[in-house]
């Protein structure tokens, strides 16, 4: 099953560092004196560093302008903290229980710095900071560098490209088995199954949507039994090498309706639109007016009730977002989903979804099944 792509090399300390480096210099843009980064994704990304439980005990890195970057840990979580690639290299400082955090981690602060934060940062260590450092200043990274992850390297795109292609291949087999008669758990135990099966070592969805299920976007699935003529929206990704995959297609269970086809077919071409809008210089708001376009000169604009994309990579939900309002221009490099949809309530829902990456000329699908309404037993 791996035989779908090569195994990308790990990433090594220098990786990291880079990463960091520009950070920094993202963060001193913006006039911010640095950036305090909390086990999360951004922690993930910067240096692969993932604490084997979340707890109340603080971990943050530090990356300021000027000092060395600094990882402060729990001293019970030093060792696995310095095994990570990443901490070669960092500073790694630790403080011991029956001490203040917060003053370690002040040490490293300017006192009245103003610091982006990442924004799964707890609000107890937020709140102990700012009572350490009264006159510190604090900004979630969504707000003040929505972009630091957005503009993947070439083998983070091999990563999210692996990814895309093991749940194509998960698709691939899903469509070949019975839907009608077994319940939409039934069907998202063997997605996620087939996830796994093709290499990704975590699955975060499963959406199976059948019938009226359909018509509600994250549908989770449920004890409802498919039936002949239900239209299905399966959804689903996780993680591969680290990086995300997210698809989604509709397939009906038996002869489609012509009311299924019809809309279906609207589905296509809005997403086909929304994939054609995608080119560097464009704006992430071209490509949702790209997609929208489409289903409201065919009458259902009301049904279409989320934005047309989401970015991805070390989560299957980041920045940028490809939604009205959202004048940010598209960069070679930025990897999200196009996926425009219409739910139609207590009937049916139809939505098609690829991951795709901003090319030098123009953009790149990650995910390459066929469009077409497939017709499953």
């Amino acid at each position: 099953m791996e035989g779908l792509a090569n195994v990308p090399k790990p990433f090594n300390a220098d990786d990291y560092l880079a990463r960091a480096k520009r950070v920094v210099a993202s963060a001193a843009e913006e006039g911010l004196d640095g950036v305090l980064v909390t086990p999360g994704p951004d922690l993930v990304w910067l240096t692969g560093y993932q604490p084997t439980a979340i707890t109340e005990r603080l971990t943050v890195l530090v990356l300021a302008r000027g000092q060395e970057p600094t990882l402060l840990v729990p001293a019970l979580e030093r060792p696995d903290a310095e095994a990570a690639e990443g901490a070669k290299g960092l500073a790694v400082k630790d403080w011991a229980d029956a001490t203040d955090p917060y003053a370690a981690a002040a040490d490293l602060l300017r006192p009245d710095g103003a610091y982006g934060v990442s924004d799964s940062a707890w609000a107890l260590h937020l709140l102990g900071l700012q009572a350490r450092l009264p006159g510190s200043r604090y900004r979630s990274l969504t707000e003040c560098l929505p972009m630091m992850r957005a503009v993947k390297d070439a083998e983070e795109l091999e990563r999210l490209a692996a990814a895309g292609a093991a749940a194509d291949a998960a698709y691939g087999e899903i469509v070949t088995r019975r839907f009608a008669g077994r319940r939409e758990t039934e069907v998202a135990a063997d997605l996620a199954a087939l996830l796994r099966e093709f290499g990704h070592e975590q699955v975060d969805f499963t959406v199976v949507g059948s019938g009226p299920n359909g018509a509600n976007p994250h549908h989770e699935a449920g004890d409802r039994v498919i039936h002949v003529g239900d239209a299905v929206v399966l959804d689903f990704g996780g993680l591969k090498y680290g990086y995300g995959s997210d698809t989604t297609r509709t397939v009906c269970v038996g002869e489609p309706t012509d009311e299924i086809r019809k809309v279906h077919e609207i589905v296509r071409l809005a997403q086909q639109a929304g994939v054609d809008a995608v080119r560097p210089g464009a704006s992430c708001q071209d490509v949702d007016r790209a997609a929208r376009a489409v289903i409201g000169e065919a009458g259902y604009g009301e049904a279409f009730i989320h934005r047309t994309g989401h970015g991805i990579g070390v989560t299957t939900h980041e920045p940028p977002y490809m939604v009205e309002g959202e004048e940010r221009p598209l960069i070679p490099g930025m990897c999200f989903s196009v996926e425009p949809g219409i739910y139609l309530a207590g009937r049916f829902g139809v939505r098609i979804e690829d991951i795709v990456t901003v090319t030098e000329d123009g953009v790149r699908r990650l995910n390459n099944t066929d469009h077409g309404l497939r017709v499953v037993e």
